[in-house]
């Protein structure tokens, strides 16, 4: 690139090669073509009985490219779809669901036909049947959707589907957990790695976050991991999303090649993505390149082509249901198998559409069944990619990670181990702590627990799970044995879709560390895709769920020195009981003892996300037996009682901060005054949730929170479940009470301006104490 001062702008040598596809002969092509009709005709098919919603354009331009790698290149047993040893392919465009759905129905379809001893149990299958749930809800009250029970295809894809080890759809996730599932692999297997592909379009290039994991996965050396950018040009709303000649883009100003080689990938370029032989002959070089890379292959496809809507008119629109051009669309398909679709009449009821939708796919079925040809040679191939994947002979390398000594271990929350074992008088942070604590289950486990974070790796201290591994960031290459990655800088957003995808691969735990103020936000929507897959993949094998970390560090008021930006209160209310039940679990220790109990009793309840929140600042070990404070396995229940109290009267704590404040401050004033108070803490509200409903009622009484008041470094709405008359949530102290963010300075200070500090909390103590409320019976009423 040439300045205007005559200056030379020229990128350092890249690691990763630069290549162009170049056609070579297709013996088969006259196959390929067949199969690539039946498949549009699918796609059309279904648009057209669910015709509110779907994204047939793009599952159409994408089509060619996933056929030639399920049907070519992959090596997978179709028989085992959860073998870990399989080739995968991860739809990150979640969009083109319904290409996937075509695609697995179809290919199901062939074997069925052909090679039946290849089928596996019925609910690893994704049949013919089952595309009558596209986007269908399980209640749907349609007879043949319950007569064929049919799977219920979410609008984009999750783990309920066979083959498919994550939840995607949401912008730019897909990318990154495709990668963690990559990382996955590669840690496990080693040399011998399974490959993963990835399928996306250019406009799903365009989030921030996939710019953060693309960075990443060049700088850790994912080389089993293979981009496929379906680059049609066409989204929503643009017809021209990336610059292309010298025509400047519509929202970004690079083509998919040169990010991707800006970011020293390995490159394929593919002028035509409608040519099979092109297609394949990349895919094919693809295969070839040996060095420790990344590789993308971008394809110029047209979206919607042979459709008859192209462009961004058929992103996520078709034609109208049972309409000519819907029956024109499909008349390709008609005129080589000789067949006839019927032509819908009548009524549009939803069974009666149900019923032609059966016709339509009763068509194709029948078709592949007389034509032969084009079913025996898809079921050769799957055939054959069941040989190739037996012939590699995958198993984990030797040093592998073992995550399932971390459940069949007797661990206990009782039974710290030594290095986690402190004693009073000690200054220890609570995020070191919970670094010890991971360091010594990452031992356990061979190095199953891999972590990242926002350049924070020692000021979290999450660092410290690597202590018996090799120092430095995580390479394939040159340092597999770390497990620390080096996820693109300060990168929130790919870190927790990556590690999220690394757990998905269920051999390892991921683990994300930044300020609690940036993470709990930044990575919820990969949290909350997650827990989605986790329940999908659970809802067909019955297996636990498979944990993802946030680690909320440097958490709530006490990081007041850093001020309002990175002292935020509101951390804790985007995670806390906002999951479905037993799905997510906070942890909020106030010392660094309740560290292991919690996180133990945490991980043996197998959430599909685990969320600690540590503070910052050097805490002293206080004396739980001389202040009468129950031992600190008590955190593991969720919610212990500090003190018991003859009245109802009660005090509910919740954060470091406030009850580091209340036991120095308060607690010793309360015994010497005789204050006859309960006070209780809850260091998770997940935890206590699991217990059973009379040990939940024997160890907090419900009708003490008619009762209670509330202190927290927290906001307010985290302490409501706890909290139940309207007096109650007016006394109780929070980090917003005075309305405002809170100003810089030292932890202590901040409590004072917040007004959660000791000498508050003991006012307002003394003062619940003494208030007459109202009966329980009468707050409802109000």
């Amino acid at each position: 690139m040439n300045a205007k001062n005559g200056n030379v702008l020229k990128l350092r040598a890249r690691r990763g090669e630069h290549l162009l596809a170049k056609k070579t002969a297709l013996p088969d092509l006259a196959f390929w073509e067949d199969l690539d009709l039946v498949y549009r005709t699918l796609v059309a098919t279904l648009f057209n009985f669910v015709p509110t919603s779907g994204h047939p354009g793009g599952s159409i331009s994408s089509g060619r490219i996933v056929q030639t790698l399920v049907f070519d290149v992959m090596d997978y047993d179709y028989s085992d779809p959860a073998s870990p040893a399989n080739d995968l392919l991860c739809y990150a465009a979640g969009h083109k669901a319904m290409g996937l759905y075509s695609l697995w129905g179809l290919r199901n379809e062939c074997v069925r036909i052909h090679k039946p001893g290849l089928l596996p149990e019925l609910s690893r299958q994704l049949r013919l049947e089952d595309l009558m749930g596209f986007r269908r809800n399980p209640t749907q009250p349609t007879p043949l959707f319950k007569q064929f029970k049919a799977k219920a295809l979410d609008g984009h894809p999750t783990p309920a589907t066979p083959f498919i080890p994550i939840a995607t759809g949401a912008s730019g996730v897909g990318i990154p957990a495709a990668m963690g599932v990559a990382l996955g692999a590669l840690d496990l297997y080693g040399a011998k790695a399974p490959r993963v592909h990835a399928i996306e379009g250019e406009g799903g290039m365009t989030p921030g976050r996939v710019h953060e994991a693309l960075a990443s996965a060049a700088t850790m050396g994912l080389s089993n991991f293979t981009l496929h950018v379906d680059w049609n040009q066409a989204s929503i709303d643009s017809d021209h999303v990336c610059a292309e000649g010298d025509t400047p883009g519509d929202y970004v100003q690079w083509s998919p090649a040169e990010l991707l080689l800006l970011h020293d990938w390995n490159v394929i370029e593919v002028e035509d993505g409608k040519d099979f032989a092109l297609v394949h002959a990349a895919q094919k070089l693809a295969a070839g390149i040996k060095n420790s890379q990344p590789t993308a292959i971008v394809y110029r496809t047209v979206k919607g082509w042979q459709y008859g809507i192209e462009g961004r008119k058929s992103h996520g629109a078709g034609h109208k249901c049972c309409s000519l051009e819907f029956y024109k669309a499909i008349g390709h398909f008609e005129e080589r198998f000789k067949v006839e679709f019927p032509r819908f009449e009548g009524d549009p009821t939803a069974d009666r559409l149900e019923a032609s939708y059966w016709e339509c796919l009763s068509v194709i079925r029948t078709a592949l069944e007389t034509e032969g040809k084009t079913a025996k040679t898809a079921g050769e191939r799957v055939e054959k990619a069941g040989k190739r994947f037996k012939a590699l002979s995958r198993t984990p390398r030797p040093e592998a990670p073992n995550l399932k000594a971390l459940y069949e271990s007797p661990l206990s929350p009782a039974k710290p181990p030594p290095e986690v074992s402190y004693k009073p008088g000690q200054a220890v942070t609570i995020r070191q702590a919970l670094g010890a604590s991971l360091s010594h289950l990452n031992k356990l486990t061979k190095g199953a627990f891999m972590g990242c974070a926002a350049d924070l790796l020692e000021s979290t201290s999450i660092s410290v799970l690597n202590e018996a591994f090799p120092k430095g960031f995580f390479h394939a290459r040159t340092n597999p044995g770390s497990r620390i990655c080096s996820v693109g800088g300060i990168c929130e957003d790919a870190m927790g879709a990556m590690m999220a995808g690394l757990a998905s691969y269920r051999h390892h735990i991921g683990a994300t560390s930044s300020y609690a103020a940036f993470i709990a936000a930044l990575e919820h929507v990969a949290a909350r895709l997650h827990v989605i897959g986790q329940q999908a993949r659970r809802s067909v094998d019955g297996e636990p769920y498979q944990t993802f970390m946030i680690i909320n560090a440097h958490a709530g008021p006490k990081t007041g020195e850093d001020g309002p930006t990175h002292a935020d209160p509101q951390a804790l209310q985007l995670l806390q009981n906002n999951f479905p039940d037993g799905t997510a679990i906070t942890l909020v220790p106030w010392e660094p003892t309740e560290v292991w109990p919690l996180l133990i009793a945490a991980l043996q309840a197998r959430p599909a996300l685990l969320s600690p929140f540590v503070t910052r600042p050097p805490e002293i070990i206080v004396d739980r037996a001389a202040l009468r404070l129950p031992p600190a396995e008590a955190a593991a229940k969720g919610v212990y009682a500090m003190r018991r109290g003859k009245t109802d009267r009660t005090v509910v704590l919740a954060g470091s901060g406030v009850a580091i404040a209340f036991v120095r401050d308060v607690l010793p004033q309360l015994d010497k005054e005789g204050i006859d108070v309960n006070v209780f803490y809850v260091a998770s509200a997940e935890l206590f949730d699991l217990l059973p409903q009379a040990e939940r009622e024997r160890i907090f009484p419900e009708r003490l929170a008619y009762q209670a008041m509330g202190i927290t470094d927290f906001t307010l709405p985290t302490m409501w479940r706890w909290i139940r008359s309207n007096e109650g949530l007016a006394k109780s102290l929070h980090s917003f009470r005075t309305g405002h963010y809170l100003g810089s300075g030292q932890g202590d200070r901040v409590l004072a301006e917040a007004g959660i500090d000791g000498p508050a909390q003991l006012r307002a103590v003394r003062d619940w104490a003494k208030a007459k409320l109202a009966s329980p019976l009468a707050e409802a009423k109000h």
